[in-house]
């Protein structure tokens, strides 16, 4: 942590000198026990007012949007769980991969209902905002392709990975066990974790819902979550990306506007770019290799998310060498031609 700026006053005063706002302040009075108070429980009734109108969104969307199907229709709700398995898988080896102290349940598992809850703000601002955004950025409609590009790249990314990272931000972040840059990574991948569950749930749900027949569904089902299957990893690795460098912001505090800002860019636009190509990719791929459009969407997934996994666990792997070296050197050293009986 970077030391506190002082004013000159404190700086070259003697330490029994009173600055009480004068140059210093602490809770003294009753007035300032009362400001002390206000401050910090405005900071709490809004994060808790967020959280409020997240967990309403979220009803509103069980009640009337969709997701009230998962408690009628147990195998939605199977399928839904299933298609999260290897987003799990990866946040799980992230979670692992960790080198320093293990991460407290408490803190995953309220960052990954957080990623749940607050991925009905995404939903609102996407359906809000992308009439407007590709009107604008396909010329009025003369060009389709730019306003859709204009959508992933201007909302979808942006929108979706800020809200995951507010998922981090609003609860593990604040506590002093998220005590490592590193750790970032681990609830950052929690929150995409949540997020691809629930957005997975809703696919399935909006996609099968007025399919006739228990055979019939298990068979629409089970082809939208082999796709959302292979789709959800990606949440995890952008918001990991993110969530690292939230991490390194919060033990960097004089440049952590610009850290966060990197963080969030990055994974915006791998976000973008993997909504952008997707399409593109499978058309290409099954004319040229005569592959039907699953097995094309397959290779296209394996690739691209093959390639930011190696540049996360690169950096994983970075942090957990440097960690290993720190440690090495923390270590008391005998003295030369001095046996250590301690071994």
């Amino acid at each position: 942590m970077a030391e506190r700026q002082r004013d000159p006053v404190e700086r070259n005063s003697d330490r029994s000198a009173d600055l009480y706002e004068i140059a210093d302040w602490e809770v003294r009075s009753v007035f300032d026990r009362v400001v002390y108070f206000l401050y910090y429980a405005g900071q709490w009734a809004l994060r808790g007012l967020v959280i409020l109108l997240a967990v309403a969104i979220l009803a509103v969307q069980i009640a009337f949007g969709g997701l009230g199907a998962l408690g009628a229709q147990p195998l939605f709700g199977v399928l839904a769980a299933m298609s999260a398995i290897p987003a799990l898988v990866l946040a799980g080896y992230i979670y692992y991969a960790d080198v320093t102290t293990q991460e407290p349940l408490t803190l995953l598992v309220g960052t990954f209902m957080l990623g749940v809850l607050f991925a009905g703000f995404a939903a609102i601002l996407n359906t809000v905002l992308r009439g407007p955004v590709q009107t604008i950025g396909s010329v009025g409609g003369l060009l389709p392709f730019l306003g859709q590009l204009a959508f992933f790249f201007i909302i979808v990314g942006p929108v979706e990975e800020s809200v995951k990272l507010l998922a981090v931000r609003l609860y593990a972040f604040r506590d002093d066990r998220f005590d490592a840059v590193i750790d970032g990574a681990v609830y950052g991948a929690m929150a995409g974790l949540g997020f691809a569950t629930i957005e997975n749930a809703l696919y399935i749900v909006q996609n099968t819902e007025m399919v006739t027949g228990t055979v019939q569904a298990i068979n629409e089902g089970s082809g939208i979550a082999a796709v959302r299957a292979l789709a959800g990893p990606g949440h995890v690795i952008y918001s990991a990306f993110a969530g690292y460098y939230l991490g390194l912001a919060k033990f960097n505090p004089d440049n952590a506007g610009p850290i966060v800002l990197k963080g969030l860019l990055i994974a915006a636009v791998i976000h973008a770019g993997y909504n952008s190509l997707s399409g593109i990719a499978i058309g290409v791929l099954s004319a040229v290799y005569g592959v039907n459009q699953f097995v094309a969407f397959i290779a296209f997934v394996v690739v691209y998310d093959g390639i930011f996994i190696l540049l996360l666990l690169r950096k994983v792997d970075a942090y957990r060498q440097a960690y290993k070296r720190a440690q090495r050197s923390d270590e008391p050293q005998s003295e030369p031609g001095v046996p250590d009986f301690e071994s």
